[in-house]
């Protein structure tokens, strides 16, 4: 059987995001919980619209599959150390959607943010 390379999956997953199937990666997230790990690397795309739909993403798994969200915590994580002021926003985002004590405790490392519009995202999320 042929394996589908993660690169592939990436790809495939920002297309679907692109073209606003989000519907179909939520049923695919269900399905395998493990794609939580290319979380990070969805939202470093540099397509808004795959970022964008991170967040549509995220908040339709936080009805289907809320406990399922802290599987993308690893993969965030050093997103909220990129150097592109966006890509720390969109992590800061997703965790906030993902709302757990670690996900929170993480977004505290960027409250003085030196892009004002990220610690003020940080701001609105944790208070």
């Amino acid at each position: 059987m042929n394996q589908v390379s993660d690169e592939e999956l990436l790809k495939t997953i920002g297309d679907f995001i692109e073209m606003g199937h989000v519907e179909n990666i939520v049923a695919m997230f269900k399905q395998e919980p493990d794609y939580y790990r290319f979380t990070g690397d969805l939202i470093r795309d540099e397509r808004f619209m795959v970022r964008m739909g991170m967040a549509v993403l995220f908040e339709e798994l936080a009805v289907v599959r809320p406990d399922d969200l802290a599987l993308a915590i690893p993969s965030l994580l050093p997103v909220l150390q990129e150097k592109t002021a966006y890509m720390r926003g969109e992590a800061a985002s997703l965790l906030g959607i993902i709302g757990t004590d670690e996900a929170k405790k993480a977004l505290e490392k960027l409250l003085d943010d030196p892009d004002a519009q990220v610690a003020e995202i940080v701001r609105e999320i944790l208070a």
